[in-house]
């Protein structure tokens, strides 16, 4: 994805992003964010290695979205990681972010 940067900056450039925008959903995440940082590089990395099979993440996605339904997470709350998300890949590519990587990202 952002090969090159250090997952630490990517991560934390993410969730700065989410809790400044969206600050109520701080108190969905553990204070120690360290551990979040890594999970949220490791699916992002799996997702992209796999963006042709995709279909073989199935699983993995469905309980992942089980564990986020027990954390209180609602479907609006999707839009904002999306968004933040977004952001941070915008931000990171510099000039390589264009319309068509916008798209194929969205």
């Amino acid at each position: 994805m952002l090969r090159g940067i250090d997952p630490s900056i990517v991560t934390g450039a993410f969730y700065t992003k989410l809790f400044s925008d969206h600050p109520g959903l701080r108190k969905m995440f553990p204070k120690d964010m360290e551990p979040q940082y890594v999970k949220l590089m490791d699916m992002l990395n799996a997702i992209v290695a796999m963006l042709d099979k995709l279909d073989e993440l199935t699983d993995e996605i469905a309980a992942m979205a089980e564990r986020h339904i027990g954390y209180g997470v609602k479907n609006n709350h999707y839009k904002h990681v999306g968004d933040a998300l977004l952001h941070t890949i915008e931000k990171g590519l510099g000039n390589d972010w264009n319309p068509a990587v916008k798209a194929a990202w969205t």
